[in-house]
């Protein structure tokens, strides 16, 4: 069985001289609103995109195992995720390991479009 692409759409609008962004987590879903441009940007960092690759590539067991791969601290690796997470990009699965459960971070998108509206 074929699975369906995941596809996010972000819009980037020219209101009154300041650009308004929306995101569609999946066509046909409730648009999201950011504030302007920032937090596109924090979201479309290069940080951002090693996090994802790492993900999808090396498909850690957790977060904490993911920041051991990047070699950055477990809080802002955990901060990028729920951001990736808020927008669609990452979902988190839920694994348990005896008494613990763990969360295991999954890569969900597989194709962004920009489209720039003047």
């Amino acid at each position: 069985m074929v699975e369906k692409s995941k596809i996010r759409e972000i819009t980037i609008v020219d209101e009154g001289g300041a650009f308004d962004v929306v995101v569609r987590r999946f066509t046909g879903e409730k648009e999201l609103d950011f504030e302007g441009l920032t937090l596109l940007r924090r979201l479309l960092s290069n940080e951002k995109a090693r996090l994802i690759h790492v993900v999808k590539k090396k498909k850690p067991g957790s977060i904490y195992a993911l920041a051991k791969i990047l070699g950055r601290d477990f809080k802002s690796v955990s901060e990028d995720i729920k951001l990736l997470e808020k927008f669609g990009f990452i979902d988190m699965i839920s694994e348990k390991s005896g008494n613990r459960e763990r969360l295991r971070p999954v890569v969900v998108v597989d194709s962004m479009h920009i489209h720039l509206k003047l």
